[in-house]
């Protein structure tokens, strides 16, 4: 049977134009990717619109080995941004989600039966650092500290020692790269938002490369909805930004928000598609209606319970 990873051994190192891979005009700035791309690099979204923080990725490539710690709010783009990075690059990608039970084991690797007998079985990191990919440790601040401190020796550039392997010391790859990604910058979550994530240690965090990633402005909101729906007309597009950007996407009341209209829309999609009414003409204006009534009353809702006032009745303009 073929091994799966032969074809990352195979892969060749070559040099970018870092400009004309990203903006279509030619820089001069070199980028090292691979010449081909593999089963493991991510597939290229041609409908993707890079932001601005892109460019202090690149640089962050063409940079060094310094590991760079990615965070932000949800759904802003993290994981996504390098892997299209990644995949224009032909970078193979490894990577895992963190969680509070994560060990240095499911990371490095570990002994698994194979047709009756027992194998080492590599981990994404050990992958990553003997193939020269890229390691993508997501929500990074959910690890327990004393757990994530044994990454330390991998950031700062050493080898990584798997004792269970017999002794095995996997040095890093010239092409390896190290990034997490987060939704607060390792000093704990204040807003209440992300329950579970864990304030990290200094020493730990003085490692990385810090580099946030926001929600993209209303210019790039109306060029998403342009290219993943480019049917629709551009008022309604600009519409759905302007309605979008109404709802606070910082505060607790915001999220309550944005839970609570997320959940009427998966209930509204699913009573649809039992009544058949999914792609009616007049569909798109009867969910918009709804979904603004829901917005205005948990707006009002929300603020009325942060002033310790009972909920009154809303006008949300609609006759």
């Amino acid at each position: 049977m073929t091994d799966p990873l032969a074809e990352i051994g195979s892969l060749s190192a070559v040099d970018f134009d870092a400009g004309a891979l990203f903006s279509g005009q030619p820089s001069g700035r070199e980028i090292k990717g691979y010449a081909a791309a593999c089963r493991h690099t991510p597939a290229i979204d041609p409908d993707y619109l890079f932001p601005a923080v892109m460019r202090d990725l690149v640089v962050w490539f063409m940079s060094g080995n310094d590991p760079l710690y990615l965070f932000g709010p949800t759904g802003s783009g993290k994981t996504s941004l390098v892997r299209q990075v990644a995949a224009r690059l032909n970078y193979p990608v490894f990577d895992i989600t963190g969680h509070g039970r994560l060990e240095f084991s499911d990371l490095a690797g570990h002994l698994t039966v194979d047709n009756g007998s027992m194998r080492f079985q590599h981990g994404p990191l050990a992958l990553a650092m003997k193939h020269g990919g890229l390691f993508l440790l997501n929500e990074i601040d959910l690890l327990d500290p004393a757990s994530a401190a044994g990454l330390n020796g991998v950031l700062d550039g050493a080898p990584l020692c798997i004792p269970e392997n017999g002794g095995e010391v996997i040095p890093p790859h010239p092409m390896f790269r190290f990034v997490a990604t987060a939704n607060t910058n390792g000093g704990s979550d204040g807003t209440g938002l992300y329950q579970g994530t864990l304030r990290q240690n200094l020493a730990f965090m003085d490692r990385f490369w810090l580099c946030e990633v926001a929600y993209p402005d209303s210019t790039a909101e109306i060029q998403i909805l342009e290219r993943r729906a480019p049917a629709l007309p551009a008022d309604l597009r600009s519409t759905m930004v302007e309605f979008a950007n109404e709802v606070p996407d910082t505060s607790i009341s915001g999220a309550r928000v944005v839970r609570e209209l997320s959940a009427l829309i998966d209930v509204t999609r699913a009573t649809d598609l039992e009544r058949g009414t999914l792609h009616t003409p007049d569909h798109g204006v009867e969910r918009g209606v709804r979904e603004r009534l829901v917005v205005a009353a948990w707006k009002q809702k929300v603020c009325f319970l942060e002033q310790g006032k009972p909920p009154q009745k809303v006008d949300c303009g609609f006759r």
